[in-house]
């Protein structure tokens, strides 16, 4: 069976491998297709695109959008996005991610105060667009000996309840859906389960669909077998198609594989078919 992996993250946003590693890896372990989503920037595709062309793989140009539904942070995912639309997606994020610098900027000022020692300037040196997620902070408390592990700083300091990390505006779900259908790529919630209940996805899904949302991501290295069959049901109740994926980030998650994830995942092509033909 020919499988695939539509969704993974490079250096780009918060993830380790830079995106020709991530299609070698692809095509070392096999995989028929992988997209590379990365959060709130299209940066990383050009080179994604070329080392795919370059090794025979399969490549999806995508993007991980963080939005908003009623106070709470969504990522939807945008697949196909044609290379011509690339600067107009970017000028969209620019405008999110100025928002996002200065709360990283703030959280930093925040935990400085608090005797951490870490600068900013410095973190976003070793990111290859200088763009800095929580992930990076994360690795540079946990280096530092501040922490225990990536996981164990989003757990402690950098969670919001914790007080430091105030989330920034973000543009609605709901425009973000039109403005990604305006473009002929296909939208798709990522990990609904992740960012909400089973009754607010009751809700929300109708309102989404109504507005063009394709699909829903069914198949997440973090779901058990329960949480995936749900999502099957809720995505047939609402006529909404089928994704999956890894969620891969390298070391930054290492737990997590390239096509398996957990070892949990064999994301079937007839997938993405189906996804392709609903442009």
């Amino acid at each position: 069976m020919k499988i695939c992996d539509l969704h993974t993250h490079s250096v780009y946003s918060d993830g380790t491998c830079t995106p020709e590693q991530i299609i070698d890896l692809a095509k070392a372990r096999g995989l028929s297709c992988v997209a590379l989503c990365d959060h709130n920037t299209v940066a990383g595709l050009p080179e994604f695109l070329r080392a795919a062309e370059a090794r025979g793989v399969e490549a999806v140009a995508g993007a991980e959008f963080s939005v908003d539904y009623n106070g709470k942070e969504l990522h939807l995912l945008g697949f196909f996005i044609p290379e011509d639309q690339l600067e107009r997606v970017s000028l969209l994020m620019k405008e999110a991610n100025d928002r996002k610098r200065q709360s990283n900027i703030d959280l930093i000022k925040a935990l400085n105060a608090l005797g951490y020692e870490l600068d900013f300037d410095a973190i976003a040196s070793q990111t290859p667009n200088g763009h800095v997620n929580r992930a990076h902070i994360a690795a540079a408390l946990t280096e530092k000996g501040y922490t225990e592990s990536i996981s164990h700083a989003f757990s402690t300091l950098l969670s919001p309840r914790a007080g430091y990390y105030k989330e920034p505006k973000r543009y609605s779900v709901f425009e973000v859906i039109a403005f990604v259908r305006s473009m002929g790529a296909v939208p798709v919630l990522a990990h609904p389960f992740l960012n909400l209940k089973r009754e607010e996805l009751e809700v929300f899904l109708p309102k989404a669909k109504e507005k063009g949302l394709v699909g829903m991501e069914c198949y997440y290295s973090l779901y058990d077998e329960k949480t995936t069959l749900e999502s099957l049901e809720l995505a047939q109740k609402f006529g909404l198609l089928c994704s999956g994926g890894s969620d891969f980030h390298g070391q930054n998650k290492p737990d997590i594989a390239l096509g398996t994830g957990k070892g949990n995942l064999k994301i079937p092509y007839t997938l993405l078919e189906a996804l392709r033909t609903a442009r």
